[in-house]
């Protein structure tokens, strides 16, 4: 079946009103029955990955990293089980992937004598049982494997070769 432009932008105008979350997904599913469960990722995808790029320079100043590192802190003190750096990522409406990356950038650079390298962080974010920080590490692992759209779990499943 071909997508007309104006059924796309349904579905998208529609994706402005949602989280981007696999349950998200399930209600596009629900709205939009005609269309296939990957045409819509694809758009959930694409619209998503629109709205990254439009808000990543407001996510990456000083002055938000800092704010965002010291609602961690607050958050991990008070319940360090719960989900902080998951809802975080939420209530600003940033990929946790993405969040999970500036918080444990900020935290290294706390800990660390020197400044983090690239691979060390990517190496970090696919295995966060080499994050120093227990609590940070689950804290990680959760947005990791809750972000449908971004991060080394999301990376891996790109590149399987479905049949």
């Amino acid at each position: 079946m071909i997508l007309t432009k104006a059924q796309y932008e349904e579905i998208a105008q529609c994706l402005v009103s949602v989280p981007p979350t696999r349950q998200s997904l399930r209600k596009l599913k629900q709205r939009f029955p005609s269309q296939s469960q990957a045409t819509l990722l694809s758009i959930f995808s694409q619209e998503y990955q629109k709205h990254i790029k439009r808000t990543h320079a407001k996510h990456h100043t000083s002055e938000a990293i800092e704010s965002y590192y010291q609602r961690y802190l607050n958050g991990v003190v008070k319940n360090g089980a719960a989900p902080v750096l998951l809802d975080l990522a939420n209530e600003v409406d940033y990929a946790p992937s993405l969040m999970a990356r500036l918080i444990l950038e900020r935290f290294l650079q706390e800990h660390e004598e020197t400044a983090p390298s690239k691979s060390v962080i990517n190496s970090m974010l696919r295995d966060p049982s080499q994050i120093p920080d227990g609590v940070l590490a689950n804290q990680v692992y959760q947005c990791i494997v809750n972000d449908c759209c971004y991060g080394p779990l999301v990376d891996c499943i790109k590149q399987y070769p479905f049949p």
